[in-house]
């Protein structure tokens, strides 16, 4: 029955949706004349609000009297098929005839002129130019240069006017809104030149008599100096609407010789309101190096998303093609939302490419991030060519709905074998699909469904199935049609002489195939049942019974209002899978890991110990359990962690299979019932890249149990992580200064250092700790080189280590003093090897005028890392500064006059005649006379002893 169902039980939903939309089953082919080069150059033209094609022919011969191969336009209206194009006639003259110097001589050869190898519109507007025009000067009779030339047609091509401003260079053009560009790459010695004009400008000008005719309004580059020449400005460009620019249209051109150019050309397309394109740039001839270090020309684009107003940023790293020398990039063309997903698709040609170099075109899908890396659809070419390559892809054009179903086309042109090819896209559906089974676990025991057999009918035990299909887009058809098909026990099929276990009840068939017919947004069910044969019908009891649903478009659905069959995408998954049990779980395994942490630094060895709960929740043992780990190919295995003791010790064997390294890990056999243990394993993660900014682990827990015999994968996820710490040192040498120095004279004749006065030398080192690379470092000094108005340092000498480049405002050494040799031998003492930049800043100090007076001496380094070696961007970007200083200390100086010799000699005898005149004094006042100790010699008798008394 088919019906809304709310099913109750495991249900597993996916949402589908269909990017593999170009019909190539139904193209529609239009062919020119052999040789001709039709379909060098394709377009878009509408008309009457419908799209035709235009076809550039540019070897086609014509009804130009006396002219060989001119080349051709051709106006091929949509839905009449490939035998109603016509030639659009934009010039049916033959070369025309002028004079010069009173010579009547013929000014223009257009045999060969290749017209039509560009064709571009805009509205009911045609542009179509011959890069290979050739024009004779007005000075000179016997030579012609090629200047190209170009034909506009207007009003619905009834009427054509000729433009030809670059008589100097070829031609490539384009026309957009009412203006049109030329770029002429042979302009000023191939410098390469761009010129615009306004349509209606052009006509006004345009006199068919006259070869030289000015444009009002034409605006052009100029010529620029000699080392531009040879850049082949203008050989390719495109209009670059932004947002910044207001009604303004910047163009970019690409200049093969120098980086991409910008040129806004201002204003273009005044009143226009234009969103924040996306840029692609391709190089075709792009060599990689393949197998044996060999190069190969493989073809490279690169894309750059604008995320603010002509700031473009590199979105990933490249598309690169796939076979050499297929010329993987020579057209790019936008798709529009080929798709319908909300991102604009792209086309990029592999013109050379394919087995047989038939050409190739894939579609790349648009995201948020710019283009997925792998395409959605490759489109081949069907054609050979015996002469030259088929160029299937050579020019595409899309992102115009020519059917009007609501979804943009692709033009393609092969003008090897002169075809051209219109790819119209089919309607995408999308799909949302649930199957469910309910109950998940059969119980043989338990008999609930009748089941008819012939005349008998039995009880059987059964499971209730569903399944539901709903479908969405636009743009449908009315009716959807699909085929479901449900097929049980489908690991059986593919065993030989399996029996299936589970059969549909009311077909007792492994198999069901259900028609449905869907309503765009509408929502279709259908439920049903399936039952367990009886056990002696079959061995195995042990492993679930898995249940397929797969579906697709009945390849006769309806077609949509334009002849069109929708689709639905080719990496559609479109399988969905359930299983049901048949016994109770023997075991159930269970896994948790943490870690001591959770980022890995890019740079560093980066150990880790990844520690994990093992579980057993079932009812039974876990035989023959197991740790099963993958390495991440930048990680190593240290060994068992045992720096814990409630840690289980375990037993692991390291090994390797089909370039996939693991760890298996005995858990026990058996691992019983309500068994738990703790361990820990140790890792080292040492060969990151910077393409990857996460690292995974998975873990599983493994058992050779029949029955929930494994745990579900568990993956532990590293994020790898930019970061550098750099820290900036700083010394002054010596700290402190003493001016002025010993034996100093001041001179003003400098010579060598020390006639300045005395050195300070500031070192200064860089050293970055890790983990992470720098790759691009600016270190900023300043020093005070004046003070109140007079010199105060004179910068002598900068000495660095490494890769250092330096740059100053003041010229250092400027007299060229002679330099004392111990420096070098310090600079070499002081960097360690982690030092980046050592810098000595080696400076005589000058006085002030400041006699007795101190003075700080400050200097500031600082440095910004600008640029670390890695696509991911650092976490923090280091940046630090310092302050190093000196003291400066001027000394109480001593005379600065010396004593003269006359004047000592004149001090010593004034010195002794004050001494002779102080003797002559006191020998005047008898100071030299000396009195006896005993008075007179009646005195001394009477201190005589009486000696005869005493007798």
């Amino acid at each position: 029955m088919a019906k809304d169902h709310p099913a109750e039980g495991l249900t597993l939903m996916i949402i589908l949706s269909s990017a593999f939309n170009l019909d190539t089953e139904n193209p529609t082919v239009y062919s020119g004349a052999n040789g001709s080069y039709f379909g060098y150059a394709v377009e878009f033209y509408m008309t009457n609000s419908s799209f035709s094609i235009l076809v550039g022919a540019p070897k086609a011969n014509t009804n130009q009297p006396n002219i060989t191969e001119g080349g051709s336009v051709y106006y091929c209206p949509w839905g009449l098929g490939q035998s109603h194009c016509n030639t659009i006639e934009f010039d049916n003259q033959g070369n025309r005839m002028g004079i010069i110097n009173d010579t009547y001589v013929q000014m223009e050869m257009k045999s060969h002129q290749w017209f039509g190898a560009t064709v571009r519109s805009h509205g009911n507007t045609i542009l179509a130019c011959a890069p290979l025009y050739n024009w004779r000067t007005m000075n000179d009779v016997a030579h012609s240069d090629v200047t190209g030339s170009c034909y506009l047609s207007v009003d619905n091509v009834t009427k054509f006017v000729e433009y030809a401003p670059c008589r100097s260079g070829i031609l490539l053009s384009d026309l957009w809104s009412g203006r049109v560009v030329l770029g002429g790459p042979g302009s000023f010695f191939w410098q390469g030149q761009l010129f615009s004009a306004s349509k209606d400008e052009i006509v006004k000008a345009y006199y068919p008599d006259y070869f030289r005719l000015p444009v009002t309004g034409q605006i052009q580059t100029k010529q620029a100096q000699a080392n531009y020449d040879d850049s082949y400005l203008g050989i390719f460009f495109l209009f670059y609407p932004s947002q910044a620019h207001g009604g303004d249209v910047p163009f970019v051109t690409l200049a093969p010789a120098v980086p991409l150019l910008m040129l806004p050309f201002s204003p273009l397309l005044p009143g226009s309101s234009p969103s924040w394109d996306d840029l692609l740039v391709s190089a075709p001839m792009f060599m990689v190096r393949g197998s044996g270090s060999r190069l190969e020309e493989m073809g490279r684009v690169y894309v750059y998303l604008q995320r603010r107003p002509l700031e473009l940023e590199h979105s990933q790293s490249h598309l690169t093609g796939s076979q050499a020398y297929g010329r993987f990039g020579s057209s790019i063309a936008p798709l529009g939302d080929l798709n319908q997903d909300g991102f604009n698709d792209v086309a990029i040609s592999s013109p050379f490419g394919g087995e047989n170099q038939q050409g190739l075109v894939f579609i790349y899908n648009g995201h948020s991030g710019g283009l997925k890396d792998t395409p959605s659809q490759v489109l081949v070419g069907q054609w050979a060519s015996s002469t030259l390559p088929a160029s299937f892809g050579s020019a595409i054009r899309g992102n115009k709905d020519v059917d009007m179903n609501g979804y943009p086309d692709l033009l393609v042109g092969a003008f090897g074998v002169d075809k051209a090819v219109l790819y119209r896209a089919r309607p995408i559906v999308k799909t949302s699909a649930s199957l469910t089974v309910s109950p998940t676990m059969i119980n043989p025991e338990e008999k609930s469904c009748v089941l008819t057999n012939g005349n008998e009918t039995i009880l059987v035990s059964c499971v209730n199935l569903s399944f539901c299909l709903s479908a969405s887009g636009r743009h449908l058809p009315d009716e959807l049609d699909f085929v479901a098909e449900v097929q049980l026990d489908r690991q059986k099929q593919k065993q030989k002489g399996a029996v299936r276990r589970a059969l549909f009840l009311d077909t007792q068939q492994p198999t069901m195939r259900q028609d449905l017919r869907l309503l765009p947004g509408a929502r279709v069910c259908h439920e049903t049942k399936f039952y367990l044969r009886d056990e002696k019908d079959f061995r195995d009891k042990l492993s679930a019974i898995y249940i397929g649903l797969n579906f697709s478009l009945n390849p006769h659905t309806a077609a949509d209002a334009h002849g069109l069959r929708p689709i639905i995408n080719y990496q559609t998954a479109d399988l969905i899978e359930q299983k049901v049990f048949l016994h109770p779980s023997v075991d159930c395994l269970l896994f948790v890991p943490c870690s001591d942490r959770r980022e890995v630094y890019l740079g560093d060895d980066n150990a880790l110990t990844l520690t994990f709960s093992a579980r057993n929740e079932g009812e039974g043992g876990a035989y023959e359990a197991e740790l099963y780990v993958v390495l991440p190919p930048e990680a190593d295995y240290s060994g068992i962690a045992r720096n814990n003791e409630s840690l289980t010790q375990l037993t692991c064997s390291y090994e390797t299979e089909n370039q996939t390294r693991y760890l298996s890990c005995d858990l026990g056999n058996p691992m019983k019932a309500g068994m738990s243990l703790w361990a820990g394993l140790r890792f080292t993660v040492p060969r990151l890249k910077d393409t990857r900014r996460m690292v995974q682990f998975d873990f599983q827990i493994r058992s050779k149990n029949e029955n929930n015999s494994q745990s579900d994968v568990v993956p532990y996820k590293l994020d790898v992580i930019v970061q550098a710490d750099v820290i900036l040192q700083g010394v002054s040498r010596p700290d402190k200064v003493f001016f002025p120095p010993p034996h100093w004279k001041a001179t003003k004749r400098w010579q060598m250092e020390k006639d300045i006065g005395p050195s300070v030398q500031h070192v200064y080192e860089l050293v970055n700790n890790g983990p992470s690379r720098i790759s691009h470092t600016v270190l900023e000094l300043r020093c005070p080189k004046m003070i109140q108005g007079h010199l105060l340092l004179y910068p002598l000498e900068v000495m660095t280590q490494g890769s250092v480049n330096c740059s100053t405002n003041s010229t250092i050494n400027p007299r060229q003093l002679k330099v004392r040799a111990s420096y070098q031998a310090l600079q070499h003492e002081l960097c360690s090897e982690m030092c980046l930049n050592v810098f000595f800043l080696n400076t005589p100090v000058f006085s002030i005028q400041r006699t007795y007076k101190n003075y700080v001496l400050e200097c500031s380094a600082q440095f910004r890392v600008l640029k670390m070696p890695y696509a991911i961007a650092p976490r923090d970007v280091p940046s630090g500064a310092r302050h190093v200083v000196t003291s400066l200390v001027w000394s109480k100086p001593d005379s600065q006059y010396p004593v003269p010799l006359w004047i000592i000699i004149l001090a010593i005898l004034a010195g002794l005649l004050l001494l002779a005149l102080l003797i002559y004094v006191l020998y005047k006042l008898d100071f030299f006379k000396r009195s006896l100790p005993y008075g007179t010699a009646m005195e001394k008798a009477q201190l005589k002893p009486q000696a005869a008394s005493d007798a």
